[in-house]
């Protein structure tokens, strides 16, 4: 079955970086676009970034231009959201879906919180 495990989140200071990963199985990772959603205590979830099947083109939410990169490595079923000038607002459940836009399809999370 289609699995998705996310890791990499922990405690960042403003302005400070984390690299989050997610591993994927149980389908074809080079056939999907994958993106990442995240959801901030109390609110709902927010899409933050996609890419597309072959990494060719990448898509950002505003509030994260610039900060954040998206990646892939299909070689090793991987995705990655590199964070960089982290706001506190940032702070959130990170999940790893499968879509372009997010999904139902998606992991358990990682939790980055950004705090000083």
């Amino acid at each position: 079955q289609v699995q998705l495990v996310e890791s990499g989140g922990g405690l960042a200071q403003p302005g400070g970086s984390l690299k989050l990963s997610c591993a994927a199985s149980g389908f074809t990772f080079s056939s999907a676009a994958m993106s990442w959603v995240r959801q901030a205590p109390g609110k709902g979830i927010e899409w933050v970034s996609g890419i597309y099947t072959d990494g060719s083109r990448t898509l950002y939410t505003d509030s994260v231009k610039g900060r954040f990169t998206i990646s892939r490595d299909n070689a090793k079923n991987t995705l990655s959201l590199q964070m960089n000038s982290l706001k506190l607002e940032d702070t959130a459940l990170y999940y790893c879906t499968r879509g372009l836009y997010g999904s139902s399809i998606r992991g358990k999370g990682t939790l980055v919180t950004v705090s000083s």
